[in-house]
């Protein structure tokens, strides 16, 4: 449903000729999906009509110096309908140069809206109520153009631009909170830094699942490790009562449970998703019956845990908007951007991580130059969840403060879904991670502000940022080639 082959038979005019003997294929997922977003915007932004100016406060009172709110007035809604006429001019310009009678056809119909729409907003009589629905209405006829746009794109060339998906989706999420937040101020650096914080044991979890996919092993336990990490640097952090001892036992967690995943599926060629699946169960069960029995029996000694306090950086910490989000973390986050660096470096830049990589892609060949195949993969396996077992560690060292059942909540999964959306790349899957973290405390900020958006779907939000990305933005992604398959040493 997602692509169509056009044969040699027929040919195309203009810059997207088909040449006689070759195939064109059309992937007709991005346009579909854009249109259907494009569409819910309108029915959302214009049928659900909200009265009421929305704020974006960009800065805090300690900041190095205040910004000013971010007013969405008629203005803005003006400036977006000029970038709309630009387009449809620039369209009907390039088409009279080219001769693409089509281009012109469409450049005089984006036109017309743009500047219907403008002279609505410039001249309504009630600007005060124009102002609650005239930024999403704007976005919602830029939305629409970016759909068409897209689907044009790949009518002539087989695919839409990186960038189309990325705009739509940037100014999608910017009408909602428009339209949702109508009336009230959304402070943007505590909506980054929730979503950085949540993002941490994804990202963690997402490190861990690159690891061991890319040496061959696919680690469908990272929940499991998740959870061990949360549950031992609770309860060692407790006796200890020292935070960093608890970060120390949490990837040893982590590792312990890889390593019961790398003996069944390295060693005893168990399926290694099946292995996976029942390590979290496993890992669930035993923290469930652990904590009933034994943390909430003494929970002042066994459950409270110390959590690290947030560092500032001098200075970087101070600057508006970028300094709370990325300088004003605690250290398990500081310890996040290192990890993310130099998995990155080792994967890419190293002996080990050729090593590795050619494990994951073709072992046999590995083989024959003397790498030993299912140590490497052990090892590195264990690395992977030694790194997903510290991500554990901020729910209860960095987050919550004590350990509950089965707090993860799935982020082990969303984890493994961030992996195949970066691609098995760690930087990718880090943004990856970032995109459902801050879905996540998008819907904590909505709700805070009184958002009509019905709690369920809020709850929801996550897990269906998650299905879309990884459904309808990856496409056809080829992992390592030898990934979850067990090599045997003929």
């Amino acid at each position: 449903m997602t692509s169509t082959v056009e044969n040699d038979e027929r040919l195309a005019t203009g810059s997207g000729a088909i040449q006689r003997g070759t195939a064109l294929v059309r992937s007709w997922k991005t346009p579909i999906g854009l249109g259907v977003f494009a569409v819910i915007g309108l029915i959302l932004f214009v049928g659900a009509r909200r009265e009421g100016p929305m704020n974006f406060r960009l800065s805090e009172e300690r900041d190095l110096f205040v910004l000013p709110l971010i007013v969405t007035a008629a203005w803005l809604a003006i400036l977006l309908f000029a970038v709309v006429v630009a387009v449809g001019g620039w369209a009907v310009l390039t088409g009279r140069r080219t001769g693409d009678a089509r281009r012109i056809r469409v450049g005089v119909v984006v036109l017309v809206i743009g500047l219907a729409f403008v002279a609505l907003v410039a001249f309504s009589p009630s600007t005060a109520t124009l102002d609650a629905f005239a930024v999403p209405l704007a976005v919602a006829i830029v939305l629409v153009v970016i759909a068409a746009a897209s689907a044009l794109a790949v009518r002539r060339s087989g695919r839409a631009p990186v960038w189309m998906p990325a705009v739509f989706a940037f100014l999608f999420l910017f009408a909602f909170l428009v339209w949702a937040g109508a009336g009230a101020t959304i402070p943007v650096p505590g909506l980054l830094v929730g979503a950085v914080g949540l993002s941490a044991p994804l990202i963690f979890g997402a490190l861990g699942g690159v690891i061991s996919e890319r040496v061959g092993v696919v680690n469908v336990a990272i929940e499991g490790q998740l959870l061990a990490g949360a549950f031992i640097s609770a309860l060692v952090a407790s006796l200890a009562q020292n935070p960093y001892a608890g970060l120390v036992a949490a990837p040893i967690a982590g590792a312990l449970v890889s390593v019961v995943l790398a003996a069944f599926s390295i060693k005893y060629f168990v399926d290694q998703v099946i292995v996976g699946v029942v390590l979290n169960v496993l890992v669930t069960g035993l923290t469930n019956f652990l904590f009933s029995q034994v943390l909430s029996a003494d929970a002042p000694t066994l459950n409270s845990p110390p959590r690290f306090p947030r560092i500032p950086i001098p200075l970087l910490g101070d600057i508006p908007v970028i300094g709370p989000v990325l300088f004003r973390q605690t250290l398990i986050v500081y310890l996040m951007y290192i990890a993310v660096i130099a998995v990155w470096y080792a994967l890419f830049k190293t002996r080990w991580g050729l090593r590795l990589r050619s494990v994951g892609e073709h072992p046999q060949a590995a083989d024959t130059v003397g790498i030993d195949v299912n140590r490497t993969r052990f090892w590195n396996v264990t690395l992977a969840g030694a790194i997903a077992g510290l991500g554990g560690a901020y729910f209860t060292l960095g987050s919550v403060g004590a350990f509950n059942r089965e707090m993860t909540a799935g982020a082990g999964f969303i984890a493994l879904a961030a992996v195949i959306f970066g691609r098995w790349d760690p930087v990718r899957a880090t943004f990856a991670a970032l995109l459902f973290g801050f879905a996540t405390n998008l819907q904590n900020t909505l709700s805070i502000i009184g958002s009509p958006v019905p709690s369920e779907f809020m709850l929801m939000l996550p897990y269906l940022v998650t299905i879309f990305a990884v459904a309808g933005l990856v496409g056809r992604v080829r992992g390592p080639a030898a990934s979850g398959k067990a090599y045997i040493k003929s």
